[in-house]
């Protein structure tokens, strides 16, 4: 008989507060505990169906699945990621000094680190709906930035009832190294900035772990362990 991997919310590598005042105690507190932990509830009710799919050779029911196992595991990936590409302001983790290799290599593919800034800023508050914006290592080892978003009105309805059907905003990296993430889904930032989603991104720069951008962009990291 086939078996499932239960999934698991991770901890947090820091206290709820600890990113304040960027990103505050309650979106924190929100974040992790209920909507990420909806993904990975969502994740084993659908992998588990998957298994009994299988075990009764049951082709509709498996291919039916594959949308909630993408959309509630690309959820799980992105906020394991995303949690770990944070730090607090006053960690010497979250200053650029952190990454100077990464440091170089934007300079010497956008001009400047502001100018990388201002183009990755350009891609988050370009973004309609949701989704989320990342700076990406390619197998060619060229850096770039990535975004995938909600596209239609019908989605951002589903979106907002935190439903996985339909949805195409929340698809992993894939053929890339992810160096870092910012989540731009209204949950990660509406009950502190509201619709000022500028602010949010301009306060989220405070926040980046450098030391594990760093990490992820010099390093083979591979599968990640969920």
């Amino acid at each position: 008989m086939a078996s499932t991997h239960k999934y698991t919310l991770p901890a947090l590598p820091y206290a709820y507060d600890a990113l304040e005042p960027y990103i505050s105690h309650q979106i924190m507190t929100l974040h992790h505990d209920k909507h990420h932990q909806a993904y990975v509830n969502n994740l084993n009710a659908a992998t588990a169906s998957h298994v009994q799919a299988l075990e009764k050779s049951d082709v509709q029911a498996q291919i039916a699945l594959q949308q909630a196992i993408k959309f509630n595991g690309g959820g799980h990936i992105n906020h394991s990621l995303f949690w770990a590409n944070l730090a607090p302001a006053s960690s010497p983790s979250a200053k650029t000094e952190a990454a100077p290799k990464l440091m170089d290599a934007l300079a010497e593919k956008y001009g400047s680190y502001e100018k990388f800034q201002d183009e990755f800023n350009a891609v988050l508050l370009g973004l309609q709906g949701s989704g989320w914006g990342w700076l990406v290592k390619k197998k060619s080892g060229e850096l770039d930035i990535v975004a995938t978003k909600v596209h239609t009105f019908e989605a951002m309805i589903v979106m907002m009832r935190e439903d996985a059907n339909g949805l195409q905003d929340q698809d992993p990296v894939v053929g890339a190294q992810p160096v870092f993430g910012v989540d731009m889904w209204e949950h990660a930032y509406y009950i502190q900035y509201f619709n000022d989603k500028a602010s949010y991104v301009t306060g989220i720069w405070n926040v980046i772990n450098w030391e594990e951008s760093e990490r992820r962009f010099l390093e083979q990291v591979g599968q990640l362990k969920l």
